[in-house]
């Protein structure tokens, strides 16, 4: 397997097990996730599985949803 790195094409981490918020609708519309065998998260674009993955940290993931928790993002969506 090729080294896990940002940006990557999703299709490269075949171990992956992508999952996608309740939330979502049924339009292919979602951002879904996976955590990685490095400790990492990968996210990815629904409609493009074999597109790019973003991978961060999960201290960066743990930073992200304790503002989406609190609200920060709220404005982005109003």
């Amino acid at each position: 397997m090729p080294k896990i790195q940002n940006g990557m094409p999703a299709k490269q981490l075949p171990n992956a097990k992508w999952r996608k918020s309740r939330h979502s609708g049924a339009v292919g519309n979602c951002v879904e996730l996976a955590p990685l065998v490095d400790g990492g998260v990968a996210v990815r674009n629904s409609r493009y599985p074999e597109g790019p993955a973003l991978v961060y940290s999960r201290d960066e993931i743990a930073a992200f949803l304790n503002g989406a928790k609190d609200g920060e993002f709220d404005d982005l969506i109003a």
